[in-house]
């Protein structure tokens, strides 16, 4: 094994935590830095060692860092973070916003191609490796229907979503297939589902004191892209029930492609997540990624990528020998 690629972390939420859990079960990487807006000095790394930097000591530290993984959010920090950062380094992000992806992708292209930078956005499990599931079942059962599920579980862009809601002291939202539209799909039928047909929101909010309830209701069930072509619901609690009730965060989900092969047999592919925490499965995704970061960078292969983009056995830390001897 050669040198350990340089890992640095820009955010240091839940995301930013799995990272670094993530990245001690992979010897072929090192972690150099964390970096945050919060106060250095209020990080507790996983290893002591580990130095913590405020976000603007990342501009001199350029020579020091193989791949920076963004851990902000997708409604306001990484719109912003990642043309900022592309720049200067190779970068890995799970930007979610689906409807917003395509001008996000450009954004950073435009920044990161003439800089000779790679940028891999939106390496999660969707976007990202369900967004693979689905482009094989449709590259396999050409003739056929898409569907993905997501839940019951937590979303961490939706959650963050209704935090930056104003009058909202701390939220949590669940995402909820709705069972008739799953039955519906495995049998094999290929219905036409609407968005608001296949999942119902479900929002736990705590309120800030004076805030108005209705107002913030309001907000939340009309915001486009995340909550406004869904029923959702919005059930306010106060900080210790959403302690006590809305601490973990699961998630999952299925991507079904239902088709017919060439002689019209019907045919069904289901791929599908069950996750203890979200986050951390999320922040495992990352971090393969970033491995195939530096592997394209180092290959010559500049600007931004998606998934899509990336030959899945740059993922893995094994070489290419010990891959077609043992998976293939």
């Amino acid at each position: 094994m050669g040198q350990p690629i340089r890992i640095a972390i820009a955010g240091h939420g839940n995301l930013g935590r799995g990272v670094e859990a993530a990245l001690t079960r992979c010897p072929d990487m090192t972690l150099t830095g964390i970096y945050t807006r919060r106060d250095p000095g209020q990080i507790r790394p996983m290893k002591a060692a580990t130095p913590v930097h405020p976000m603007a000591a990342l501009a001199g530290h350029a020579d020091c860092i193989d791949v920076l993984i963004l851990c902000g959010g997708s409604k306001e920090d990484l719109p912003r973070q990642g043309p900022e950062l592309a720049g200067s380094f190779n970068i890995v992000d799970s930007f979610d916003t689906h409807a917003r992806i395509p001008e996000y992708f450009a954004a950073v292209d435009a920044v990161a191609a003439p800089a000779g930078r790679t940028a891999l956005i939106s390496a999660g499990w969707d976007p990202g490796t369900f967004s693979i599931n689905r482009l094989m079942g449709e590259a396999l059962l050409p003739e056929g229907t898409t569907y993905t599920f997501w839940g019951k579980g937590v979303s961490q862009g939706h959650s963050d979503a209704i935090r930056r809601v104003p009058g909202v002291a701390a939220g949590v939202q669940y995402t909820v297939p709705v069972p008739e539209a799953v039955a519906q799909v495995r049998s094999g039928t290929r219905p036409t589902l609407t968005t608001r047909q296949k999942h119902t929101r479900e929002c736990f909010v705590v309120l800030e004191d004076g805030a108005d309830a209705e107002a913030v209701r309001k907000a939340i069930v009309t915001m486009p892209h995340y909550f406004d072509e869904y029923d959702t619901t919005v059930t306010f609690v106060d900080a210790e029930t959403l302690r006590r009730e809305h601490a973990a965060m699961p998630h999952g989900g299925f991507v079904i492609r239902s088709g017919v092969t060439g002689k019209g047999n019907a045919e069904l592919i289901e791929y599908g997540l069950t996750l203890a925490s979200n986050p951390e499965f999320t922040s495992s995704v990352l971090v393969a990624y970033a491995r195939a970061v530096h592997r394209l960078h180092r290959m010559g292969r500049h600007g931004a990528l998606t998934v899509f983009d990336v030959p899945p056995g740059l993922l893995s830390p094994r070489s290419a020998e010990q891959l077609r001897a043992e998976l293939l």
